[in-house]
């Protein structure tokens, strides 16, 4: 073998927040029970960026590199890992195909798992699991702050093209927008591709699979998100991946219920967007809303659940006692019962001249995406309870100003005493309270918005490009038609209410049998995370019972 050139001889990357941990002899002795021992040479790839990864690979000799540069050389990421490193991140477990590509730098040795016994791995054992889970989680939130991953090309004013930077963001996949009105590299890609306008928006999987004006359905099943189509039959069908939904879908299935979770989007729901959770049980550091999202995800598919995203459901049937529920793309399931966790929709803005800036310039999260998207630039947010605050917070991480317009006489009515302190501290949020926004300005985007200080009338005029808006939502239950029973704001009723002779005795479910509600869906319930997990957890005994004595277990 030849001395080592220059290439060989590049330094690891070094382990930035615990990404990259190096296993000890034990532990690699303990994954070498589950998988062999290969030789590689220098140069050869074990993973292309745009394809499935077939194993799980760690370094035992030698040295790999990990590669993404993207058509447009933009974005490049590049490591260098040794012995005891391990390559991939989150994506791996989750059948989403490589955005990098990754091959040895000089002849060696790897060891080579396949990821049924990788997820395996991760979901029972509790050291050497939970250090390949927290380091893949780390990695996929470097790589989607980096500005790596999928490539798209389109306008930041096309309304496609923003439905596409959500699907993205909402499942947590590293991308960056290719904006036309300015980028450069853009205009490179579209001469180079001889792209038509009906091309627009181009997504770019792995720096050469091109996709010309994809569907979300299309971008969702080339990322590997989609999931696999159900049986048309199941004991259990949760409707919503939130808080709720989540806990429904682990307890019912780790108790041996056949499921199917259903989301239009995405796993985690509202709690996926925020940035941090602070006051969650057991997490005294806090945990980022998607995290967690991804953990239940894993635990639902441990136990064998079908994880359906996106899949938006669009009805529900009822004949006697069997349920159907049609989907968006004209398949449907026909379970036992039914746990509507549908959760909120957001409340729009009425505000003047505002739905013009709606897909261009309003956020509905503040996450590591739109905080790149908005750079330094100045942000207002709107709203007085714990999103709000969560998210002038991290803003203001990097906006060089966050307005927060609070129509309440001051912060604690609404919001935590903790996230109180937070924003009063912080030197770069100014608190606008007793005053609402009633008018956006701009050309092609958002250029400015009119504050007004109620008690006084005052006018104030705000220069921003970025509006986040978290004022509330409404129960998500309009696919659910007009049989199923409301209360006066549109939460689901569940359980008896006496005087009606009503034979349900569950007290989460609704005036269908067999379909249940759990979660901010349903009428009393209390808006936190950590009461619809409760929820999602204590439905299910309410399905099993109604299974055994009310339904039939499919």
């Amino acid at each position: 073998m030849t001395g080592p050139g220059p290439e060989t001889q590049a330094a690891e990357t070094p382990d930035a927040f615990g990404a990259y941990p190096r296993l000890t002899s034990p532990q690699l002795q303990a994954l070498g029970e589950h998988g062999t021992t290969e030789p590689v040479s220098a140069g050869q790839v074990l993973a292309r960026a745009g394809e499935p990864i077939g194993s799980f690979f760690t370094v035992i000799e030698g040295r790999v590199v990990v590669e993404d540069t993207g058509q447009d050389g933009q974005g490049a990421r590049t490591e260098v890992h040794g012995p005891g490193r391990f390559v991939g991140d989150i994506g791996l477990l989750e059948g989403q195909p490589s955005f990098a590509t990754v091959r040895a730098l000089q002849a060696g040795t790897v060891l080579a798992v396949p990821i049924p016994a990788l997820q395996r791995i991760v979901t029972r054992d509790p050291v050497l699991g939970d250090i390949i889970l927290r380091a893949y989680l780390i990695r996929r939130s470097l790589a989607i702050g980096s500005g790596a991953g999928l490539r798209i090309v389109g306008s930041r004013f096309s309304p496609d093209t923003r439905r596409l930077l959500d699907l993205a963001a909402r499942n947590r996949i590293p991308h960056r927008l290719l904006d036309l009105d300015g980028d450069h590299a853009a205009e490179v890609i579209v001469r180079r591709l001889r792209l038509e306008v009906g091309d627009l928006p181009v997504v770019i999987v792995g720096g050469e699979r091109i996709m010309r004006n994809p569907s979300v359905a299309d971008v969702s099943e080339a990322l590997g998100i989609r999931g696999v189509r159900p049986q048309p039959t199941c004991d259990l069908l949760v409707v919503g991946a939130g808080p709720a939904g989540l806990a429904a879908t682990v307890y019912a299935a780790s108790d041996g219920l056949s499921v199917v979770l259903s989301d239009a989007i995405a796993t985690g729901g509202q709690a996926a967007r925020s940035a941090r959770i602070e006051n969650y049980l057991g997490f005294p550091a806090g945990i980022s809303g998607a995290e967690l999202a991804e953990r239940a995800r894993l635990q639902a598919a441990k136990f064998g659940a079908t994880v359906l995203v996106p899949a938006a459901a669009e009805g529900l049937d009822v004949a006697g006692a069997a349920l159907t529920v049609r989907f968006a793309d004209g398949s449907t399931v026909s379970p036992g019962a039914v746990v509507v966790a549908s959760g909120m929709d957001y409340r729009r803005l009425e505000v003047r001249d505002l739905e013009r800036f709606e897909y261009t310039s309003v956020y509905y999260a503040a996450t590591i995406n739109e905080a790149r998207e908005c750079g330094t630039d100045p942000v207002v947010v709107v709203g007085g309870g714990n999103s709000a605050g969560q998210a002038a917070v991290f803003l203001a991480g990097t906006a060089s100003r966050v307005h927060l317009i609070v129509r309440a006489a001051d912060l604690g009515r609404d919001m935590s005493r903790y996230l109180i302190v937070q924003i009063r501290d912080h030197p770069r949020i100014t608190v606008h309270t007793r005053s609402e926004v009633v008018e956006a300005r701009g050309q092609a985007r958002l250029e400015s918005v009119t504050v007004v200080h109620r008690p006084s009338g005052e006018r104030e005029e705000l220069e921003t490009a970025h509006l986040f808006v978290f004022i509330g939502a409404v129960p998500a239950t309009a696919w659910l038609g007009h049989d199923i029973q409301r209360d006066e704001r549109g939460f689901l009723l569940t359980g008896p209410r006496p005087g009606e002779g009503d034979v349900r005795t569950q007290p989460f479910e609704t005036s269908i049998p067999g379909v249940f509600a759990a979660g901010d869906v349903r009428s009393g319930s209390v808006k936190r995370m950590s009461a619809a997990v409760g929820e999602g957890a204590s439905v299910v005994t309410m399905v099993h019972d109604y299974l055994t004595t009310g339904g039939a277990r499919l």
